[in-house]
């Protein structure tokens, strides 16, 4: 895939009017189109419990935003994706396309050539998304008032820096790119932050009381929230077709394989507080 760019300009330089390569068979049949998902209704945002909170504004370690903006394909890569008949989400492989600059002579008559983009993850579709509230420990405040005739007060408090990072439940090619298809669909159900590392600092606070009764122990114990999606990741071996003045792209052999993810949720904590005698 690194030699993406060279390929393209070694078939483009060889693209003049006197070539021709009428030794070839016939020509191959396009990859049957696949069926477009259907217009889906803008997701509610999940409920959060009242056991989370958001701790954005408290957290002394800054995580920067993970939003992935979504990258819009240019005219010459709209063209070329509705030609291969696919639905084509990955934003690398659209990267890579709004890169090319293909200028076909209207002379070249008799043209022909297929350069192989190699084999990518085009697309993920999600079969289903949760949300643990209680993924990853991050943090335990302890208060003993056994021996008191009062009531005492307890608050969360970061004891030390815990860093909660999440990933794919299996190996798969491209995992980068998956994760990247991953997230932005599990973003846009969850209306959630997310990111596949996210890190609460030391000294982290937050102001809401907890009563500890006399001749009781509590504990508070802190999670880091993650979501958990399933789906499936859609791949394929791409070519870019060349015939005459006309461009186009075919994907052969396409597979689907089953993949999952844990994203823990930027700047939320869930607090969990048990008291005992």
């Amino acid at each position: 895939m690194n030699k993406f760019i060279l390929m393209l300009t070694v078939a483009l330089l060889m693209f003049t009017p006197i070539q021709s390569l009428a030794s070839e068979g016939k020509e191959k049949k396009q990859a049957p189109k696949t069926e477009q998902k259907a217009p889906e209704k803008k997701a509610e945002p999940v409920k959060i419990p009242n056991s989370a909170v958001n701790i954005s504004k408290e957290n002394t370690y800054p995580n920067p935003a993970q939003n992935l903006p979504t990258l819009q394909p240019s005219e010459l890569t709209k063209e070329l994706i509705e030609s291969s008949g696919i639905e084509i989400e990955n934003p690398d492989l659209i990267a890579k396309l709004n890169e090319s600059n293909i200028s076909p002579s209207k002379l070249a008559i008799g043209y022909r050539a297929s350069i192989y983009l190699g084999k990518w993850p085009l697309s993920y579709e999600s079969n289903e998304t949760s949300v643990n509230w209680e993924y990853q420990q991050a943090n335990q405040n302890k208060a003993d008032n056994r021996g008191g005739k009062a009531p005492v007060q307890m608050r969360y408090s970061q004891e030390q820096e815990k860093k909660i990072t999440g990933g794919l439940t299996a190996k798969v090619p491209e995992s980068e790119a998956v994760k990247k298809m991953m997230m932005v669909e599990a973003s846009e159900k969850t209306q959630l932050s997310l990111s596949f590392q996210t890190i609460i600092g030391r000294g982290t606070k937050k102001s809401h009381v907890y009563n500890v009764a006399p001749k009781h122990y509590a504990v508070l114990t802190s999670y880091v929230p993650a979501v958990n999606e399933k789906g499936k990741v859609t791949y394929g071996e791409v070519y870019l077709n060349l015939r005459g003045s006309r461009k186009s792209l075919e994907v052969k052999n396409i597979t689907q394989q089953g993949i999952g993810a844990w994203i823990p949720v930027q700047d939320y904590i869930t607090h969990q507080f048990n008291t005992m005698q």
